[in-house]
């Protein structure tokens, strides 16, 4: 019996504290997050697509996904943009939808009128158009969103009195949860829609996948459809409030500061717009001069300004609060900066292991469904534990459960299946690593998240989520250019994978040594985490 009242003590903590805390407020965010979830809806097909019907090299790749994730460093300027015009925000919301429609209405073109789009421009120009098109629209969602988060939780209780700073906090820790309960749940739900979509595909004739393709990249124009709902109904629920307030005796001035206000004012910070000026024209004209080194270069300014950025922004805080989120942030950059396999290990696994649309759908599903589980999971490890623990602990587990790929790579499922029976064959490794790994995917984020929306100065919310999140995103474009870096030197080209071996073995050890050279460095320099 103590261990049931242990156990239902945990979920009590841990799933139904949600639930109350939920505020029919944070809805809005949330669909705007449900949206980001859902992008994936289109990203096995992406797949199947460029490597049956693109001539693109996984070092290209890999140098086009640098050049996806440098939007997110976008985060800075149009945070603060949020900012500046609060109340005017949801039209960035609208402008997001519209680059995400465009992008998918790119991709509905290429497949399902082809010679058209190829009078055109070539095939692989379009897609790369349209791969660049779809990050900058939901980037712009993103930092709206963050902003929304910020303004869903209630400031004034039931009775119209100020809410106490402990449930303010608490609710605010709720809210980030949820927001990425939201983005791993659209995960989810399009994991579901892949596999029943997808059943059966390896028996279609050629001209009946790509009528699937065609028709997966048309059903996600539901995701531009949903965020712009996501707004809409922030607006609807801002009048009822409004008509409650007024009920209760607040000045109709007062409703609208409360509502459609920050708790304070801001005003233009030029270093923001003049240093995302300077990062906005040195991306544009460095990605069109063809110039060799145009990523490293880009790459290098992109962090200086960024890194000019937060030092102004830090000075907005406490000595202390400045150490604490400088030492988380670097500690979660190199996190997130460290390199992956590239395309290449999708092409492996397609060609050699025969893992087709149907089976990498229910991988996804495990991945999502076990990730959202994840975060309900390491809830109190994610509330108790600082930043450097939960990457340790992050780092030691995911190079542990990288082995079971590496091993696939060398014939392990050959000789756990004959040793089974055929039971614990490739398909089998492949679903219990995943499930053991996803939990893992999105721990490492809320803290940092949370820390952001409590603490940060009430007038710069957005652009504290905004500047952190082009910081913390900038490792991403640092990823793939590591990534792009080891498949020049192990090359992997379709059906010659001799070097994805010591490509694995490449990533796993960096993986493993730079976290920990990086969190040495923060203790040396007297920084903290949060």
């Amino acid at each position: 019996m103590d261990v049931v009242s242990r156990l239902w003590h945990w979920f009590d903590r841990t799933v139904w504290q949600l639930g109350r805390d939920l505020r029919l407020s944070y809805l809005p965010p949330l669909m705007v997050y449900c949206a980001a979830g859902v992008s994936g809806l289109t990203s096995i097909v992406g797949t199947f697509f460029v490597k049956d019907y693109l001539d693109l090299s996984a070092a290209f790749l890999a140098a086009l996904g640098f050049w996806v994730m440098i939007p997110w460093a976008l985060k800075m300027p149009i945070g603060h943009l949020v900012d500046l015009l609060w109340r005017h925000k949801a039209g960035l919301v609208y402008l997001g939808a519209a680059l995400i429609a465009a992008s998918l209405a790119i991709m509905i073109g290429l497949i399902g009128q082809p010679e058209a789009m190829g009078a055109i421009m070539p095939a692989s120009a379009w897609y790369v158009l349209s791969a660049l098109l779809a990050p900058v629209g939901y980037v712009m969602q993103d930092a709206v969103a963050d902003a929304m988060t910020v303004e869903a939780v209630p400031r004034l209780d039931d009775a119209g009195q100020p809410v106490d700073a402990a449930t303010l906090r608490r609710l605010h820790t709720t809210m980030q949860m949820l927001g990425r309960v939201a983005i791993i749940g659209g995960g989810v739900l399009v994991s579901i829609a892949n596999v029943v979509l997808f059943q059966g595909v390896e028996a279609l004739a050629e001209s009946a996948k790509v009528a699937l393709y065609l028709r997966l990249y048309e059903l996600a124009l539901i995701i531009p459809l949903l965020s712009i709902s996501g707004v809409v109904l922030a607006s609807l629920l801002k009048r009822r409030e409004a008509r409650r307030l007024l009920a209760l005796g607040h000045s109709r001035a007062a409703i609208d500061r409360l509502l459609h206000e920050p708790e304070e004012a801001t005003t233009p910070n030029r270093w923001i717009l003049g240093g995302s000026a300077v990062f906005i024209a040195l991306t544009i004209g460095i990605g069109l001069s063809g110039f060799r080194y145009g990523q490293e270069v880009i790459f290098a300014g992109s962090f200086a300004i960024i890194a000019f950025m937060m030092s102004k922004l830090l000075r907005e805080l406490s000595p202390d609060a400045a150490r604490t989120l400088l030492g988380t942030a670097i500690v979660i950059f190199t996190f997130r900066a460290l390199p992956g396999l590239g395309a290449g290990a999708s092409w492996w696994m397609i060609d050699v292991l025969s893992f087709d649309q149907a089976f990498l759908s229910k991988l996804d599903l495990i991945t999502s469904t076990l990730t959202l589980a994840g975060l309900f999971l390491f809830r109190r490890f994610m509330a108790e534990h600082s930043i450097t623990r939960i990457v340790l602990f992050l780092v030691l587990a995911t190079t542990v459960l990288a082995l079971p790929s590496l091993g696939l790579f060398y014939g392990l499922h050959q000789w756990t299946a004959a040793m089974t029976g055929g039971v614990v064959d490739a398909r089998f490794i492949a679903i219990a690593n995943t499930a053991l790994e996803s939990p893992l995917g999105q721990v490492s984020m809320v803290p940092m998240l949370a820390w952001i929306a409590h603490s940060a100065p009430s007038h710069l919310k957005a652009t504290f989520f905004a500047v952190m999140a082009s910081f913390t995103n900038l490792a991403l474009s640092a990823s793939q250019l590591g990534t792009k870096y080891l498949n020049e030197i192990f090359v992997i080209s379709r059906g010659e994978y001799a070097e994805l071996g010591a490509l694995m073995i490449a990533v796993l050890l960096i993986g493993l040594i730079v976290p920990f050279i990086a969190i040495g460095i923060v203790k040396l320099r007297g920084l903290r985490t949060a």
